[in-house]
């Protein structure tokens, strides 16, 4: 991996309660502004450095959630300057993913760059007496919600290149460790999860410094503690350990009612110069080809009549075509720019306590997935209770309640059925995983 994936950006957070950030740029390991960092650590730099974790983790997030969306056949991505969207990510007549492009480089380098700057923080925390500036147990929770946020980044870049693996060793970058496998790796992240929870659950009564506005109710060591078990359930199911699945989701924000299916924490943007706006907002007036994310048809043609998920796409005056792909409704998924992109919710965490009870307890499924269909203004749920067919129902929730949220191309992998997704063209491929990036040098 090239350094310039570790190089140091942090930034100062301001106005946490509105979620916006003013940038500062520090330069890199060599400097004497990081330096102090490993020698004075002080209670107003932690809170600059944390308000950097939360610049960092959203930055190409707009890459990572349309490579998954493409993908995954959830929607076009149309641009006029750039054709790879409609030719790699499609396997357009026999093209293949690049290992040296945007699309994989851009959301890879960036989520690394959040976990060398989590693990630098932890490095200055560990690496000298704060006894007078901080107590025990707010460094144990900072060390909590550090680890939990490395262990959600390690996660996205697997979820890109699967079966080749990440590096799940990188604390130094002049030695970092192998790349691991699919296996391997989602061992690699639930210990980690596992280490945070402990540090968590030490963690007293506050962090010491202040979330974004995405945390509220989760913004404390215990509350947060939660959302660790809440991704911990995710990691599970990508296990295919269901009984684990269902005790993290026991210690998770779970609820069985259908009013809290937007409960959880999110990133947020804003529309001050020096943040980030949300980067699938697209406005619906005057959109054309030349950029626009536009479902893909099935979407609207599979779903059942009335289900009032199908707002999260307009119908367009006129349908919005692009080498040889067309679609009649644009994503509307996020209403303006700066609405907020859900890291894990409510919603979410029903669905796989309905997944997870397939084959222990198929009432409790049938139970879940009608709590969704009722949110959605969906009949229940009469069809048979066998694994297969509940397991049908189930991808079929998950498909529009967690639409354009990163999740639909990783579940038909997970459940081996990629070719399920639909091809538009004749010579179209579903790919399952993204190559390891040419700037690791393996």
């Amino acid at each position: 991996m090239k350094k310039y994936i570790f190089k140091i950006l942090f930034f100062t957070s301001i106005v946490a309660t509105l979620g916006s950030c003013e940038v500062e740029e520090f330069n890199d390991l060599n400097n004497a502004e990081v330096d102090v960092f490993e020698e004075n650590l002080t209670r107003g730099d932690l809170q600059d450095l944390v308000g950097g974790i939360l610049y960092s983790s959203r930055v190409r997030l707009g890459t990572y959630y349309d490579d998954c969306g493409v993908i995954g056949r959830e929607y076009y991505r149309f641009s006029g300057s750039e054709p790879r969207f409609t030719g790699d990510l499609l396997g357009r007549e026999g093209l293949i993913l690049d290992n040296n492009t945007f699309y994989i480089t851009g959301p890879w380098g960036a989520r690394y760059r959040t976990v060398k700057n989590a693990n630098l923080i932890i490095g200055f925390i560990e690496g000298q007496d704060l006894s007078a500036l901080f107590t025990s147990a707010e460094l144990s929770g900072t060390k909590g919600f550090l680890k939990t946020f490395i262990a959600y980044e390690l996660l996205l870049n697997l979820n890109l290149t699967y079966d080749n693996g990440i590096r799940l060793d990188v604390d130094d970058e002049n030695n970092l460790g192998p790349f691991v496998s699919r296996s391997a790796a989602l061992t690699g992240i639930r210990v980690l999860l596992e280490e945070g929870a402990n540090d968590l659950a030490n963690g007293g009564a506050e962090f010491p410094y202040i979330l974004s506005s995405g945390f509220d109710g989760f913004d404390t060591p215990s509350s947060f503690l939660q959302v660790n078990k809440a991704i911990s359930a995710r990691v599970a199911a990508y296990q295919g350990d269901y009984p684990a699945v269902l005790s993290f989701l026991d210690d998770s924000f779970l609820s069985l009612d259908g009013s809290t299916l937007n409960t959880g924490i999110f990133y947020n943007f804003s529309l001050n110069q020096t943040d980030i706006i949300n980067p699938l907002f697209q406005a619906i007036d005057g959109l054309s080809s030349a950029n626009a994310r536009v479902a893909q048809p099935s979407f609207v043609t599979d779903a059942e009549v009335d289900d009032n998920r199908l707002e999260k796409v307009v119908e367009l005056d006129e349908p919005l075509s692009q080498d040889d792909l067309e679609g009649n409704f644009a994503l509307f998924r996020y209403e303006t720019n700066i609405s907020d992109i859900p890291i894990i919710r409510n919603e979410e965490l029903i669905l796989l306590y309905a997944e997870a009870n397939i084959n222990i307890n198929s009432t409790e499924t049938v139970n879940a997935l009608n709590i969704i269909r009722s949110s959605a203004e969906l009949d229940p749920y009469t069809g048979p209770t066998d694994s297969a067919s509940l397991t049908d129902e189930m991808l079929t929730q998950r498909r529009y309640s967690l639409f354009a949220e990163g999740h639909r191309w990783i579940d038909m992998r997970r459940f081996g059925r990629l070719d399920e997704l639909p091809t538009d063209r004749p010579e179209d491929d579903v790919f399952s995983q993204f190559p390891i990036p040419l700037t690791e040098n393996q």
